[in-house]
């Protein structure tokens, strides 16, 4: 366990205090520090506050880091396909189906369980017990490219990247409908939908900023294929954000109609490309999953349809 203490000076005042902290200790990410505000281990003047607390001349902050804990979740001998490994990084090209951490009634059979075994327990502990190794995810039946971090200090450089949203994240995927722009960008607020709270939404307030930039690859009958590129990863971001376009991802039973054509298992999305810097080398790598069978299929049957 370590304890800190940090007095705020005049040219300290006015910060976020998770902002703050993460500038004076670079070796947390600043999704760790707003964790520990959340658990109560940040006192200022010796008053639990948020994460968006503005810092005034003379707080006291008081901060202590609880010890890692084992992972108590189990490595299983589950087969990766492996688009790049060295020391720092693991990318993997995650399956349709496949949960990337334990959840409830998610407790094996996940990316953790799979990359522990393979890894034999070098992976970064920054995001805790049960996410040991993640630095970002993608959805349960979205497929494609992973970053998985081997140490803390690739994690926290990594970490950094995307919050800068320096990051090159591009995803392919087919819409309900046929988009008439051939390329734009939506922008708004997504936070937890008022009516379904599983749900994310467009929201007008207490959200999220969101950016996503499409293209049109494709135009079929009922369908579009398309390219999306995030320049923010908010949660079910391009999901929601096609849904609010009404043309929302084949096979996404939760923002898209209820009854889907082609019997397909969740959304047609797939993370094809990821780039970013090196955390040893500092050079910029970049990394394509090849398309899942099932997404080539369909294109093939759409084509066919056209």
């Amino acid at each position: 366990m370590e304890k800190f203490s940090f007095t705020i000076a005049e040219e300290e005042a006015k910060n976020r205090i998770d902002k703050y902290l993460v500038q004076r200790l670079p070796d947390y990410s600043r999704s760790f520090i707003q964790g520990l505000l959340e658990q109560q281990q940040v006192l200022v003047n010796q008053q639990c506050v948020k994460a968006n607390y503005k810092l005034r001349v003379g707080d006291v902050i008081c901060l202590t880091i609880p010890e890692q804990k084992e992972v108590a979740i189990e490595p299983e001998n589950i087969p990766l396909s492996i688009l790049y490994e060295d020391d720092d990084v693991l990318i993997v090209n995650k399956p349709k189906g496949m949960v990337v951490h334990p959840s409830a009634g998610h407790e094996s059979g996940t990316l953790v369980n799979a990359i522990m075994y393979h890894c034999q327990g070098n992976l970064s502990g920054i995001n805790g017990e049960i996410r040991p190794g993640i630095v970002h995810r993608i959805d349960m039946d979205t497929t494609g490219s992973l970053i998985v971090c081997k140490n803390d200090k690739a994690h926290q450089a990594i970490a950094n990247q995307i919050h800068v949203h320096s990051v090159k994240r591009i995803y392919e995927g087919i819409v309900m409908g046929v988009v008439k722009q051939d390329e734009g960008t939506v922008e708004s607020l997504i936070g937890r939908s008022k009516v379904d709270r599983k749900k994310m939404a467009v929201v007008t307030q207490n959200g999220k900023k969101a950016i996503t930039h499409y293209r049109v690859l494709k135009r079929f009958k009922n369908a579009t294929y398309m390219e999306f590129r995030l320049e923010t990863g908010r949660t079910h971001q391009i999901r929601v954000h096609m849904a609010s376009m009404h043309h929302p991802l084949l096979g996404d039973l939760v923002y898209g109609p209820a009854k889907q054509p082609y019997s397909l298992q969740g959304q047609t999305l797939h993370a094809k490309i990821i780039g970013f810097e090196h955390p040893t080398t500092r050079e910029y790598v970049e990394f394509e999953a090849p398309l899942p069978e099932y997404f080539q299929e369909l294109l093939k049957k759409l084509e066919f349809l056209h």
